[in-house]
């Protein structure tokens, strides 16, 4: 069992060290079962995660990746849509999630995202595509550079997007849904899983994330058996025979290790969503009464899995002020975000200057992330909430 930190210690935004703690042995076990077998890229570690993540995730096909970047690409580029195809996707995502459009030969279409969730909105997804004159799909249409193509909406913080009415878009127009799923392992909508509701989804590894590796390391989930083969011949160099390549493809494999290291974590994910709930909770309770936060709120139909608790820092208070305040007090409070897609020098191409999405853009300078992470203690979430009110005090604009 995991010693209680000391009362004074710093509290780290996300305790990596705590999640190891409670998987080490198996995970030295395994890792010491990869070094004698020497089967470390596409070993049998590999094969077995791809098989419980799948179970776990309500989908047919887990297709492990390097990374999950080269997941979304993975996941757009089995799909086979016109070049030059638009993919429609929230503003106030990563900018990984771009990137990997982008890397696919697409063009980010950005939206802004409703005010209460600050998940992708459907009403202004509706707009762009109405605006388009009727989306291409991938097989019929004109093809045309610069039409819409595929929806990409973006699981934020640990809840699903708002998946019917974007769903319904999509029937409407004949387009494909890819969900960027990296920060929702174990989330659900009406019971149904997060990655399992698009025609293809992808997600991340990465460490910090509710599932992650000792690394990078990424997935491709689906239902469709072309869709799923498709992805893994892609990040196999194209080849589905050694030393034949039938198309074009590059490498984007899960290591073995990280497989070892997934497989021990994920029999735990479901406690350690429940133990992130059950946080959330308690900072609900703590800072609810602290004058000028914002906390977050959960769409109805969501259950949420806390990747992060973001709180909105308002009424003339310098969010900046706070997070210096939170770390000069030891609290490892940070910031997610705080420059959209669209204000990124790298996509200035895009053509979308300040005031494009405002609602986006407000939220990137008013979010602050408390730390949060399966193993906190009541005693650090006090620490975190005293000291929130007391620099929320002394923090004005």
């Amino acid at each position: 069992m995991t010693a209680s930190p000391p009362a004074d210690a710093p509290i780290p935004l996300v305790d990596l060290r705590a999640a190891h703690a409670e998987v080490a042995e198996e995970v030295r076990e395994g890792i010491d079962g990869v070094l004698a077998s020497g089967a470390y890229i596409k070993g049998p570690d590999v094969a077995a995660f791809e098989r419980e993540y799948a179970e776990f995730a309500g989908t047919r096909h887990c297709v492990g990746t390097a990374n999950g970047t080269d997941a979304v690409e993975l996941a757009l580029r089995a799909l086979e849509l016109p070049p030059g195809g638009a993919v429609v996707l929230p503003a106030n995502t990563f900018v990984a999630t771009a990137e990997a459009v982008v890397r696919a030969g697409l063009q980010p279409v950005l939206v802004d995202v409703d005010p209460a969730h600050l998940l992708i909105d459907p009403d202004r997804v509706a707009e762009v595509l109405a605006a388009d004159g009727g989306a291409v799909a991938a097989a019929g249409g004109d093809g045309r550079p610069g039409r819409i193509t595929a929806l990409l909406p973006v699981h934020l913080n640990g809840q699903l997007a708002p998946m019917d009415p974007l769903l319904d878009l999509a029937a409407r127009y004949g387009l494909p849904v890819v969900e960027d799923a990296a920060q929702s392992q174990g989330a659900t909508q009406h019971g149904r899983p997060s990655g399992s509701w698009g025609r293809i989804a992808a997600t991340s590894f990465y460490p910090g994330k509710n599932l992650g590796a000792y690394g990078d390391a990424g997935a491709v989930t689906t239902s469709h058996d072309a869709l799923a083969d498709a992805v893994r011949l892609i990040g196999d160099h194209g080849s589905g025979r050694k030393y034949v390549h039938d198309r074009f493809g590059f490498n984007s494999r899960m290591d073995t290790v990280q497989a070892v290291v997934l497989r021990a974590k994920l029999r735990r994910l479901p406690a350690w969503n429940t133990a992130r709930r059950a946080a959330a909770d308690r900072y609900h309770a703590l800072l609810s009464g602290i004058d000028g936060v914002t906390l977050p709120r959960t769409l109805p139909g969501n259950e949420h899995v806390w990747h992060l608790y973001a709180v909105r820092i308002g009424a003339g208070r310098s969010r900046d002020a706070v997070l210096a305040a939170l770390q000069e007090a030891g609290i490892g409070a940070g910031i997610h975000y705080p420059v959209p897609v669209h204000l990124q020098p790298a996509f200035r191409s895009l053509g979308r200057g300040e005031g494009s999405f405002p609602v986006a853009e407000q939220a990137a300078r008013e979010l602050l992330t408390l730390p949060l992470f399966p193993q906190i203690t009541v005693d650090q979430q006090t620490r975190v909430a005293e000291a929130l009110a007391k620099a929320m005090a002394g923090a004005t604009t």
